[in-house]
């Protein structure tokens, strides 16, 4: 299942807060069209009130991501990672679980 490390947990809990105050509220990661320049598969973030019905519901230490079932396939061994520059510009960054 996909994990957040402690950057990923925090931005998260920043970017939801900011825009939903409610406690079921989240960020979703759903698959987007296209694909990658190396074929790989994109995804798009969306910050949501609740999770979807199949969503699978990941919980950090603060936060709570929700993963639409292709997502969750596709993360299902990846660590979600996050990321600020100084003009406060966010970035996601998947990598592989440590062995």
């Amino acid at each position: 299942m996909l994990t957040l490390t402690e950057n990923a947990d925090a931005v998260v809990t920043t970017i939801v807060g900011r825009e939903d105050t409610s406690a079921e509220a989240g960020l979703r990661i759903q698959t987007a069209e296209g694909q990658g320049p190396n074929g790989e598969a994109r995804f798009a973030v969306h910050v949501v009130p609740s999770p979807e019905p199949a969503d699978v519901v990941v919980e950090g230490a603060a936060s709570r991501v929700f993963l639409e079932d292709n997502a969750a396939e596709a993360l299902s061994d990846k660590v979600l990672d996050a990321g600020v520059d100084e003009e406060g510009a966010v970035s996601f960054t998947i990598l592989p679980q440590p062995v």
